[in-house]
């Protein structure tokens, strides 16, 4: 259990249960090794693409996270201005994606469209297969249970949105059932307003809602057979317009702005709450955004431990 993660009222069987169609049994299972067999694909290209520079190497994870969605017999709709697609992305123009967080597909579906750096918990570079996979594309990692790294998370996320990266952050902080949503977390928009890069806010859904759901104690094992059984899943992402970081005087400002693009309303004390000055010495920005979140975490999580990899444990559950 982790200070780090809020408390979501999702759970699997008010959420993801299933009433939608489904497809037959064998064409499930069929689904599950299909999917099984792209993931490992990945395994077997990544030596590969050490050789492709940058652009190639995104390339090929977009076309492979596309290949696993497939495997899974998800289909994914885009819409929104997709950057890249009317030309290359200038160098030295690093983006923040803000994605909502819905399910373990999240992962996949966000790389499909705008491939780059994760944020991941630390437990993920052990993770059998997608571990390596995850450090060998860039993934950058953060122990949750030390609260004292932050500053630290926040700088290394920074200088790789200096050096023009993609770095991709779940703010939610969990995942939610896609009724609802949680507020963002501040901490990562920290990394934008230091590096002055843009927040490009992403908004996901799944058609039928809850099908692709991966929330509470739910079992990793359930939802990729939940995934694999229902018929037509549709995974939908809208590329919202670019926030710029300079527009905004703080953080919570900026997280605020990124939530509410996504249809979000302000919180008190969250994401869009004024910005209150500390009293005492100024203190560094990092430092301040360690001190305002820890007062505002929560006591417990409705998550579990990475052993039997339940829903908290399989997704980029991040800090913010």
């Amino acid at each position: 259990m982790s200070v780090w993660l809020p408390i979501a009222p999702c759970t699997p069987a008010d959420c993801a249960s299933p009433r939608w169609p489904a497809v037959r049994r064998t064409t499930a299972a069929l689904r599950l090794v299909a999917g099984t067999a792209a993931v490992l694909a990945g395994v077997v290209l990544a030596p590969a693409a050490i050789f492709l520079g940058r652009s190639g190497r995104a390339r090929l994870v977009g076309l492979w996270c596309r290949a696993v969605m497939r495997a899974f017999g998800v289909r994914i709709r885009v819409t929104g201005a997709v950057p890249g697609q009317r030309g290359p992305r200038r160098a030295g123009q690093g983006t923040l994606v803000v994605p909502n967080h819905i399910s373990w597909l999240d992962i996949p579906l966000v790389a499909s469209v705008l491939p780059g750096r994760m944020l991941a918990k630390r437990e993920v570079r052990q993770w059998p297969v997608l571990g390596p996979l995850a450090r060998f594309g860039g993934t950058l990692f953060v122990d949750r249970d030390r609260l004292r790294e932050l500053p630290g998370v926040v700088g290394a996320v920074a200088g790789a949105l200096r050096r023009g990266s993609r770095v991709i952050v779940f703010p939610e902080g969990s995942t939610w059932c896609g009724r609802e949503r949680g507020r963002f977390r501040n901490a990562a928009f920290q990394a934008a307003l230091d590096a002055g890069a843009a927040v490009q806010p992403v908004r996901i859904a799944y058609r039928p809602v809850g099908a692709a759901a991966f929330v509470g104690d739910d079992a990793l094992g359930a939802s990729l057979w939940r995934v694999a059984a229902t018929a037509g899943l549709t995974a939908e992402i809208t590329v919202l317009p670019p926030i710029p970081a300079a527009a905004h005087p703080d953080r919570r400002a900026l997280a605020g702005a990124a939530h509410h693009a996504l249809g979000g309303a302000a919180t008190p004390g969250g994401a869009g709450a004024p910005h209150r000055a500390l009293p005492g010495p100024r203190r560094g920005a990092v430092q301040i955004a360690v001190d305002r979140d820890s007062a505002n975490l929560p006591s417990g999580s409705v998550h579990h431990s990475v052993s039997s990899i339940p829903a908290a444990a399989s997704s980029e559950r991040t800090p913010s």
